[in-house]
């Protein structure tokens, strides 16, 4: 697969705005990694179901759109982030943007690509920042090895990717986004789901949360005991 590439401006025609939805109804997805992993085309090839292959270097851009989902129309918003990380002896450098993107997103997908081994050193770190602001390990991270049709240039293995997920305890899939539009569906379909379900995990402790206990019923026999007590006490 070649770096995928394209305008923004061009991005962002074909994909529609979906309409603001009631609370709990939308999504909220970020696709992060290094420069020329291919999060750009990852996110057109799954709302638009084409391949686009050169983008202009990306600046970060919100898409959002109705996405059937088990029968329902979910509102997903996917923050694309631009690939300006660089990844030193374990470190990241963070910009600002990216951390607030970390913070608002609620499910997330870790890229590189298979044929750069510098992209792969940078998920741990990136793994690292979303469970310092997402403590909560319900908080759903896929790591995907992209450009699986690249195998002549592959630098990472793919039982590198695996164990790495392990560690990490994550899910891990290697895709081509040139060559597999179902595989990359599967990808988003799949972590939606699992927001979805943290979500409505979340409002039923939220509603349970707020139920106030009713009193239990006064005992008659307890009460007629100390109405008596109470009356002999007088008498005396």
């Amino acid at each position: 697969m070649r770096l995928p590439g394209m305008s923004q401006s061009f991005l962002l025609a074909p994909i529609a705005e979906c309409p603001p939805g009631p609370p709990g109804a939308q999504v909220r997805l970020a696709v992060l990694g290094a420069r020329g992993v291919g999060k750009s085309a990852m996110i057109v090839r799954f709302l638009t179901k084409r391949f686009i292959g050169d983008y202009e270097p990306n600046t970060g851009s919100l898409y959002s759109r109705l996405v059937h989902l088990d029968g329902d129309h979910v509102a997903v918003q996917i923050q694309d982030t631009p690939g300006c990380i660089q990844a030193q002896e374990d470190c990241v450098q963070v910009p600002d943007s990216l951390s607030r993107c970390v913070k608002w997103a609620e499910g997330f997908l870790l890229v590189y690509s298979i044929t750069d081994y510098s992209s792969y050193q940078s998920v741990q770190p990136l793994y690292q920042l979303i469970r310092k602001v997402h403590p909560d390990a319900r908080t759903p991270i896929i790591i995907v090895g992209n450009k699986a049709d690249l195998l002549h240039a592959r630098q990472v293995q793919a039982k590198e990717g695996l164990q790495l997920a392990d560690e990490l305890g994550s899910l891990f899939l290697e895709i081509s986004t040139s060559e597999d539009s179902q595989g990359v569906c599967d990808v988003f379909q799949y972590l939606c789901k699992e927001v979805s379900k943290l979500q409505h995990a979340g409002s039923t402790d939220r509603r349970r949360s707020s139920i106030i206990p009713r009193p239990k019923s006064p005992n008659m026999q307890d009460l007629k005991r100390r109405f008596k007590q109470a009356l002999s006490s007088k008498v005396k």
